[in-house]
């Protein structure tokens, strides 16, 4: 099961890397969640997570449309980064 903390700390390493609108990083820098491709399909969903598909590999953004979402799902899902993120 795919908690929202789990999508939280995916969201959060795209925003320490600065990975919004045409930034992304690969899918292959995500190996350690166990359900990659369900917190993908959720959050993409919601318009939060955009997916560039290339034709050797995926990768993956925040858009920046929902930043401020972003931030306030982040920080309530992992209080001890509170601020950290810009």
């Amino acid at each position: 099961m795919l908690t929202d903390e789990e999508k939280a700390q995916i969201m959060f390493k795209l925003a320490r890397k600065d990975n919004r609108g045409a930034k992304y990083d690969r899918t292959e820098h995500f190996k350690r969640f166990q359900s990659l491709d369900r917190a993908i399909k959720e959050l993409s969903n919601l318009g939060w997570l955009l997916v560039h598909k290339k034709s050797k590999f995926v990768g993956l953004s925040l858009n920046t449309e929902h930043k401020r979402e972003i931030v306030e799902f982040i920080e309530k899902n992992m209080s001890y980064v509170k601020g950290m993120i810009k």
